[in-house]
């Protein structure tokens, strides 16, 4: 009681400390709503009042106990980032709901930290790649605990051709593979070039030649397309327009397969092709080339990636060789190709056979 009656910094940080510890030995005890409640007030009266030497004390103290209030761990989170730091590491109370609201609302600093705290899952992940931070995703990329799907990398992978910070550490990242490192093999230098061709069985010869000849295409404006490609296609406005109001939808979470049906049904195809790309994580450029071809079985494993139904990809196949010239081509037996391509293929497997096909275009 005489610690608290005092206004001397010293021993208001001695009342914080002790405190801390009381807790320490008792926190079976202290996690009903009623003692959680009284503790809120106590800690607040005092944090709101306590100097910053004090605070990042308190956040060391606190980080790892799973007694602290939630609303006190938030607070601390947000502070200076000397403060939040071992919070955003270490806190059990942090959820991905409060990592994804550091992510939306806290400095650049503080994005970096929720990058780097161990074992962060899908959903902070997620939020990540969708804000595109080249510094939040390399230390991200970084974070080897960092629950980071084969499509998350494909997306850093992809990410990859403009931000060169993630070139390094993706190329020791231990979800890498062939294929992706094949795709990686084209935006790196060459040092890194030799670590790729180190590690992953790759066909290095036929990449060179394929990015001399992209290079000498890009030189001429001759570019024709395709992974290696280094200049990117021309937009229309119509095409960027379809692609922002996608991306407003996919950060909203209302992206969802039922979308690209009533695209068609609004006789919109670049609305389309927007929405399979941002809901398959592919390039539009790649989807663009399946409409176009001759082959609709890869139009239909994009499209068992993304979630539609199998008997709805009939209908959806139509709409779209009405839009698009009569392609993809491929006649009674390009669709019972395609028909077959929704047979006991699991999303994920779709994707990774989608972007295969693609590559051989």
């Amino acid at each position: 009681m005489s610690l608290a009656k005092s206004r001397d910094v010293a021993d208001r940080e001695r009342l914080l400390i002790r405190l801390v510890d009381l807790c320490d030995g008792n926190s079976q005890e202290l996690r009903s709503p009623r003692v959680q409640a009284l503790l809120s007030q106590v800690f607040f009266d005092l944090v709101f009042q306590a100097e910053f030497d004090i605070r990042l004390r308190l956040a060391d103290k606190i980080a790892s106990a799973d007694w602290a209030p939630s609303a006190l761990i938030n607070i601390l989170s947000f502070d200076d980032i000397e403060i939040a730091r071992p919070i955003i590491a270490r806190s059990p109370i942090l959820k991905d709901p409060d990592l994804i609201r550091i992510l939306v609302e806290a400095t650049l600093e503080h994005q970096v930290e929720v990058a780097r705290r161990p074992e962060i899952g899908p959903q902070v992940v997620e939020a990540i790649l969708k804000a595109g931070k080249p510094e939040v995703m390399t230390a991200l990329v970084e974070n080897e605990t960092a629950r980071v799907s084969r499509d998350h990398l494909f997306d850093l992978v992809n990410k990859a051709q403009e931000v060169a910070s993630l070139h390094s550490p993706l190329t020791q990242h231990p979800g890498l593979n062939d294929e992706l490192a094949g795709y990686l093999y084209a935006w790196v230098g060459e040092t890194l070039r030799k670590s790729l061709a180190g590690r992953f069985d790759l066909d290095t010869p036929a990449l060179d030649r394929a990015l001399s000849l992209s290079v000498s295409e890009a030189k001429s404006g001759k570019a024709q397309g395709g992974r290696l490609q280094t200049m990117a296609p021309t937009e229309t406005d119509e095409e960027r327009s379809d692609r922002q109001l996608v991306a407003k939808l996919d950060m909203s979470g209302q992206l969802r397969p039922g979308f690209l049906v009533k695209a068609l049904k609004d006789r919109r195809l670049s609305l389309f092709v927007a929405g399979l790309a941002t809901l398959g994580r592919f390039e539009a450029r790649d989807v663009r080339k399946a409409l176009d071809s001759g082959r609709p079985e890869i139009l239909a494993l994009a499209c068992a990636a993304v979630g539609v139904d199998r008997t709805v990809f009939p209908s959806l196949l139509a709409q779209v060789r009405n839009l698009n010239h009569g392609l993809p081509g491929g006649g009674t037996d390009g669709d019972r190709r395609a028909m077959n391509a929704f047979v006991k293929v699991n999303p994920s497997a779709a994707a990774s056979a989608f972007r295969r096909a693609i590559a051989e275009i």
